[in-house]
């Protein structure tokens, strides 16, 4: 999973990136001091794992992985070049989802590039150079199919439809509300791969005393939520300070710190458990001597699909699957003991992969 973080200067951006991923970026009061794109992978926390990792004495314990791109704050103007420029965009086309910090927080000491804290403002001057660098996009596949479309259907119906998704979003609207009139539209818009067709969740950057009641009485806070509820995103309240503070304890120490600021979870645990959500995705296990090991997928995939994603042989050869939950292996102590007592079932072609199976192949190839 590959996640774009994108947002104003100033607004905890790379502070946020540097405590997700303790990737050390350079985060400064002022604008622009992002200029490359940073990139840091990060593991997905899965308790699962460590209990699976010694039932059955693994040498490695191997979790999934998020990666995310930091690029540089953009302005206003920036799809036209205004501070870095548009080419950081290119830099997150590639993303399955966007992370967009907005600033819900006070604090004079940190200038605001619009001078004030506006939360809906700054997201529809994001949105804006979004939609901006999409119609870029969007024109020089215009121009190319129009070449072609006098003597074939399929491009004529391209230009067709990229006329009428130009004439929508010219009107300040994103990609992702635009309705496509048949699947081959459907599957044709997917393939543009435009920023503001992606799912978007905000993090909704806010001090540390507003945190343990995840910013109940922060207006700014309320905004982006009832906006983010009508274009169906996530939103996760955080306090990238606080994050950059966690990143430096060892798991006891943060365990603690927590529970001292009353919290439950961190803010990459909660970013996690949107990212998850939004984009559809669950995790099975395998476990063993030699490793243990979480595996991504999209809801509602089929065994051998699942089984594709560790190797092309495992789902091309596929015979069935052998599958106990994580808890009624845990319950019984181990796999063996599962199976005596009947909690292994064996699983044909048309089986859906649920979060949580462990999950053994049997492939023949």
């Amino acid at each position: 999973m590959k996640l774009g973080i994108v947002g104003l200067p100033n607004v905890g951006k790379s502070t946020l990136f540097n405590s997700l991923t303790k990737a050390g970026a350079e985060s400064a009061n002022y604008p622009f001091c992002t200029i490359d794109p940073n990139v840091g992978i990060v593991a997905v926390p899965d308790e699962r794992l460590d209990v699976l990792g010694k039932m059955h004495n693994s040498e490695k314990v191997v979790p999934a992985a998020i990666e995310f791109v930091d690029i540089a704050g953009l302005v206003k103007g920036a799809s036209k070049g205004e501070g870095l420029g548009n080419q950081f965009l290119a830099n997150i086309r590639e993303v399955d989802a966007i992370v967009h910090v907005v600033r819900c927080f006070e604090d004079s000491n940190i200038i605001h590039v619009e001078g004030s804290v506006n939360p809906m403002r700054d997201i529809e001057t994001i949105n804006l150079e979004l939609i901006f660098s999409d119609l870029e996009v969007l024109e020089r596949r215009r121009a190319k199919a129009i070449k072609s479309a006098k003597n074939d259907k399929a491009m004529a119906a391209e230009v067709a439809l990229l006329e009428r998704l130009m004439a929508y979003m010219e009107s300040g609207k994103l990609a992702k509300g635009f309705e496509t009139e048949s699947d081959e539209e459907k599957a044709l818009l997917e393939s543009f791969n435009l920023l503001t067709y992606k799912p978007v969740i905000y993090a909704a950057n806010v001090r540390d005393d507003e945190l343990a009641d995840d910013a109940a009485n922060n207006e700014h806070v309320q905004q982006v939520r009832a906006f983010a509820k009508e274009e169906q995103s996530e939103v996760f309240v955080i306090c990238a300070q606080i994050e950059q503070e966690i990143a430096e304890l060892d798991e006891d120490e943060k365990k603690m710190f927590l529970e001292e600021l009353g919290l439950t979870e961190s803010g990459l645990e909660k970013l996690i458990r949107a990212s998850y959500h939004i984009l559809g995705l669950i995790s099975y296990l395998t476990a063993g001597p030699k490793e243990t090991k979480a595996w991504t997928i999209t809801r509602g995939t089929k065994a051998p699909q699942a089984a594709g994603k560790i190797h092309s042989d495992f789902e091309r050869g596929f015979i069935r699957a052998e599958i106990v939950s994580y808890e009624n292996l845990v319950e019984c102590g181990s796999y063996n003991a599962a199976k005596e007592k009947g909690l292994v079932r064996s699983e044909g072609k048309e089986y859906v992969v649920q979060d949580g199976d462990v999950v053994l192949f049997r492939f023949n190839v």
